[in-house]
């Protein structure tokens, strides 16, 4: 597997030369200060692909080509905005950046309540905790019908949590669930989040899965004639959140997205955290199911707990087997590298922030450098053992 980091452009606070000593050899990046739904152009693309390869590397993965909400929804000028991301994966083909990780998840992208966990080592992870999430949606939000969402004894258990929390405390949830984390696709304001979780809500399940396919439908042939292979990421946490319709959370989602659309252009990312979240995915099972449309890894670890909350662990200490992940992507590689293929670009995500971090300012949440690189060094070790086990 080709070694990555994500980076956040010439912003991010970890350099180019910083993620080459930490020993990756691919960049994951997004054209950050386009505008959602706005064209890529080519000389934009170019230039910061120059960029990248100036430090030694290589522009691997787009994470990604964020999805206006008027694609989603398929409202108002959703068709101006679907030539945009046409003619944007043309742009990147001609590049020659090939593959695109991008994700369908409604009103919010990936979702945390705490981003300042701290562990028994005092390290400090990522954290989605129920009751913290139902506290808000039920007492802060006041979601319109949140209640009967939930049972009687989550609802219990987050009125308490609700009253325990300061005024501070309250704002930091808020700011942690609706104002955007690194990678994600804006920030909302009370009034705001509650009219596009209503859009989003009358479309229902089948309604908002119906238009991923559609949306798949239109733009593939873009991707196939630019050569790019097109890799959508599981919903973060792999659940309903506000009462939003989720389509890419299990298994048989993943089939139903694949079957759709039955193209090499239309694949997945295999992101360990997100689909591990839930305890009845069996992530071995799907890499040797749909292996051959997997295109890009995120390799991460959770510890899942009964109310659906979890936290983000050590990559190689956590409830998902990550030995046996890495496996099966290895069975993957060596069937590609018979047909001549490529390795699959993997990356450590969400790293633990580590004591010389903790007061850093500027660290963005779940992307410190000294966790990723600890990460990796931890990946790259499980993976040298694997592959020098085959060649015995």
């Amino acid at each position: 597997m080709q070694e990555t980091w994500r980076w956040f452009g010439p912003s991010d606070p970890i350099t180019l030369q910083q993620v080459a000593q930490a020993g990756a050899t691919g960049i994951v990046t997004s054209l950050h200060h386009i505008a959602t739904g706005d064209l890529w152009p080519l000389d934009e693309i170019l230039k910061r692909k120059a960029e990248i390869e100036a430090a030694g590397l290589e522009w691997s993965v787009v994470e990604s080509v964020p999805l206006h909400n008027n694609i989603k929804l398929r409202k108002d000028n959703y068709l101006e905005l679907l030539d945009n991301y046409r003619q944007t994966l043309i742009n990147l083909g001609e590049a020659g950046v090939h593959t695109v990780c991008y994700n369908f998840m409604p009103v919010v992208d990936w979702t945390r309540t705490n981003l300042n966990y701290r562990l028994k080592s005092d390290a400090r992870a990522l954290r989605f905790e129920m009751s913290d999430f139902i506290a808000y949606d039920v007492y802060m939000l006041q979601r319109p019908g949140a209640e009967g969402d939930y049972s009687a004894e989550q609802l219990a258990k987050a009125k308490q949590r609700f009253e325990e929390l300061t005024e501070e405390e309250q704002a930091l949830l808020e700011r942690n669930i609706i104002a955007g984390l690194p990678g994600g696709e804006g920030s909302y304001s009370r009034e705001t989040i509650q009219q596009a979780i209503a859009e989003f809500i009358a479309l229902g399940t089948e309604g908002y899965r119906e238009n991923l396919f559609a949306f798949l439908r239109d733009i593939v042939p873009a991707a196939e004639q630019a050569g790019v292979e097109m890799c959508i990421h599981p919903d973060d946490p792999p659940f309903s959140l506000f009462g939003l319709p989720r389509v890419v959370s299990t298994e048989d989602d993943a089939n139903a997205i694949l079957t759709a659309v039955p193209s090499p252009s239309n694949g997945l990312t295999m992101c360990a955290g997100s689909f591990g979240a839930r305890g009845d995915n069996d992530l071995v099972r799907m890499i040797r199911r749909f292996g051959e449309r997997i295109y890009f890894v995120h390799l991460r670890n959770v510890k899942r707990e009964a109310d659906g909350s979890f936290y983000e662990s050590d990559h190689l200490d956590g409830d998902n087997d990550m030995i046996g992940i890495m496996n099966a992507l290895l069975d993957e590689e060596g069937r590609r590298s018979q047909e001549g293929g490529r390795s699959i670009p993997m990356r450590p995500d969400h790293g633990h922030l580590l004591a010389a971090e903790v007061d850093k300012p500027g660290t963005n949440p779940g992307y410190s450098y000294g966790g990723r690189m600890k990460s990796l060094a931890e990946l790259r070790g499980a993976l040298h053992v694997l592959q020098s086990m085959r060649r015995q």
